[in-house]
């Protein structure tokens, strides 16, 4: 009866389709036939220990019910059509109509009939769509005088009422790749056969989903209803997990997942070729990968995961090409291609290293670490000469004391986090002892890491300097460091992770059949970060005393962009001694000091002014595709990416920067007026000993 009636849905979505036509192409496009796929055995098991170790494990305890049935269906349709180009707005009503309040109940027994269903209609959708486009790629002819705009940020909007609205959606969307191509430096002739093969090639694609794919996609939505850091790993997705997380594999040195049909750039680890080269950001979408210097580019939209990481992947010494579009330009720049030059990560060029820099007749020095790393085997082995972040960043600071600097700055930019002990232990390296961060558990415990050495490796004047990009343990340092009233924290709000993920695998308590198949890993956020003060990082990040923009896009960047982040929220405060070395009315010297110089100087104001341009550019719910409109708008964007971002013209040169640092500068100088000026105050004990369960 169930099968019947999801024949009899198909059939009634589809009935009455006519032909599609492109804009001057006269040959109706004809039907293809449609992929039914069905989920395999071993993922209905897998979605039942999924949905098990989801209700008793996660940290987020939910109630299961039509509530969570909806939300996981929004967040599925959303991850499916989040640009709202494939399903019209009745084809939308009649799924929900239909699965939105029986997906808990298949949740519950790990059948994910809907799940296939909808993705199912979705590839029919998607074929149709790809089909049109590449017809219309070989003959349209576009007015590019014509005054309309494409909408990009449709999250508001509702679908497409019927196939003329559609159409028209997606005429315009041709026209703006067409733009688009051309002015990332492509000739009319060449933006023909690019946009034609890039839609031949999504079209083969589409033709090769299996059910590993829909229950990816599927699986993903129920995951990221409890929160955006929980995800079902399939067996293969799990050993390109494990290849990312021993760095060991030869490549770029980069952490890829899914969004929508792009790849994205979720981490540049910390020593790799992608950090070494700085042309990478996290946020940025790979759209085509090129081997070599000169084979073409392939273009890789739509593609699975596991299929570009093949492509990127490659001997050391090669040398692979990214087409990427940037994520500061928040999708509406032109494409990039960054060359990089394939290697294993560098630890060396992971560690944390020092500079020493002179502002006002003050020598400041500066640390920047990278990432929290430590060589856990070396610590097992305790041959006194593995790498860790604490041990390298005492190090530096015994130089820079006999240097005899005026102050430090903690450059923490661009930091994701990696080992939480470090993150104490660096912590510890500035404070006497005492409380470093609080965990709570799912279960309800509740813990404390402490700083437990009462030695103090450097006591002058500090300062953290942080972006959106700084988080995790990164976060856990620079909050730290703000409750102690130990230092200054500059720049802007911190990422706001505040969650701790375990991996647990997928078994069968026994088998009565031989060897069957792997089931995969689930990985599950299972605790949560607290400040000392009593307050999470969770979503909110750290706030700093002193605030600096940055060209990143915080629209896009951040646990707050995600529907599904954990709240913020507060447990008791630790037991700790406040130093009060950086207090209130000391930081809003510093600020009328801050706020003071920069107006005087001609380049900041510049920069700030680039920063507002950029973000005006970016909140823009549409693009302009008349042609002297969007030329304006490209050519600004590259105008301030080439003061203020690094870029390279081969791959034999490393990146420059054709305008300063401007941001770590004035850290600089704020350190710098941090030592001219005496503390005030002295330790003071905030609140009572917090409880350890």
């Amino acid at each position: 009866m169930y099968r019947k009636l999801l024949t009899l849905l198909i059939v009634s979505l589809f009935a009455g389709v006519v032909p599609l036509f492109a804009n001057n192409v006269q040959t109706p496009v004809s039907p293809a036939k449609p992929v039914l796929l069905k989920p395999t055995h071993a993922q209905e098991e897998a979605a039942r220990y999924v949905s098990q170790y989801l209700l008793e494990n996660h940290y987020r305890k939910v109630a299961v019910g039509d509530s969570l049935s909806q939300e996981i269906f929004n967040r599925y349709i959303d991850n499916l059509d989040g640009s709202k180009s494939y399903f019209m707005a009745g084809e939308v009503s009649r799924l929900r109509e239909l699965y939105g309040n029986r997906i808990d109940d298949e949740f519950l027994s790990g059948r994910a009939t809907a799940g296939f269903a909808i993705y199912n209609l979705f590839l029919k959708r998607a074929n149709e769509k790809m089909r049109y486009l590449k017809a219309a790629a070989d003959t349209v002819r576009f007015d590019f005088r014509t005054p309309e705009s494409l909408v990009v940020k449709r999250d508001a909007d509702a679908w497409p009422a019927d196939r003329k609205e559609l159409l028209a959606y997606w005429r315009k969307e041709l026209k703006y790749k067409w733009l688009n191509l051309r002015y990332s430096g492509e000739s009319p002739k060449t933006i023909r056969e690019t946009l034609a093969k890039s839609y031949a090639s999504r079209l083969s694609l589409l033709k090769k989903q299996s059910a590993e794919d829909a229950f990816r996609v599927y699986s993903n939505a129920l995951t990221t209803s409890f929160d955006p850091h929980t995800d079902y790993l399939s067996p293969s997705d799990y050993e390109n997990f494990q290849i990312d997380m021993s760095r060991s594999l030869e490549g770029i040195g980069a952490k890829l997942q899914s969004e929508t049909e792009y790849t994205v750039v979720n981490e540049v680890i910390p020593g790799g070729p992608a950090f070494r080269a700085g042309l990478l950001k996290k946020g940025d979408k790979i759209i085509g990968v090129g081997q070599g210097k000169t084979e073409e580019i392939v273009d890789v939209v739509g593609w699975r995961i596991n299929d570009v990481v093949k492509l990127i992947r490659g001997p050391k010494g090669t040398l692979v090409r990214l087409k990427i579009l940037p994520a500061s330009q928040a999708g509406r720049g032109p494409s990039k291609i960054i060359p990089i030059q394939r290697d294993k990560v560098n630890l060396e060029e992971q560690a944390a290293h020092k500079e020493i820099i002179r502002q006002s007749g003050r020598r400041i020095g500066v640390i920047t670490i990278p990432s929290f790393y430590l060589d856990f085997e070396g610590q097992k082995r305790n041959n006194g000469a593995y790498n860790s972040t604490s041990r390298d960043v005492s190090r530096i600071l015994g130089e820079l004391n006999a240097a005899d600097v005026d102050g430090i700055v903690i450059d923490l930019r661009d930091n994701g986090g990696g080992s939480l002990e470090e993150a104490v232990n660096v912590t510890g390296l500035f404070i006497p002892s005492g409380p470093v961060v609080q965990v709570s558990s799912s279960s309800g415990g509740k813990g404390v890491l402490r700083d437990e050495d009462r030695q103090v490796a450097y006591t002058g004047p500090l300062t953290v300097l942080v972006n959106r990009y700084s988080a995790s343990a990164s976060e856990i340092f620079a909050a730290a460091i703000q409750d102690y009233g130990r230092g200054v924290i500059v720049g802007e709000r911190t990422f706001g992770k505040g969650t701790v993920q375990s991996i647990i695998r997928l078994e069968r308590p026994y088998s009565l059949f031989g060897k069957q198949p792997e089931l995969g890993q689930l990985k599950l956020t299972i605790a949560k970060f607290y400040r000392i003060s009593g307050e999470s990082t969770q979503h909110k990040g750290v706030v700093p005393d002193i605030f600096m923009p940055s060209l990143i896009d915080n629209s896009a960047i951040g646990e707050d962009t995600y529907t599904s982040s954990l709240p913020w929220s507060t447990v008791s405060r630790s037991f700790y001694s406040q130093s009060l070395e950086v207090s209130q009315p000391l930081i809003n010297q510093l600020r009328v000091k801050f706020q003071s110089r920069i107006l005087a100087d001609p380049a900041y104001q510049n920069y700030l002014k680039d920063v507002a341009t950029l973000n005006a550019i970016r909140k823009k719910k549409s693009i302009s595709l008349k042609e002297s409109v969007f030329r304006v708008e490209t050519e600004k964007i590259k105008q301030i990416e080439k003061l203020w971002v690094p870029e390279t013209d081969n791959e034999s040169k490393p990146p420059k920067v054709t305008g300063r640092d401007i941001v770590l500068d004035e850290a600089v100088a704020i350190t710098a007026d941090l030592a001219g000026v005496k503390p005030v105050g002295s330790e003071v004990i905030v609140n009572k000993p917090t409880q350890i369960n």
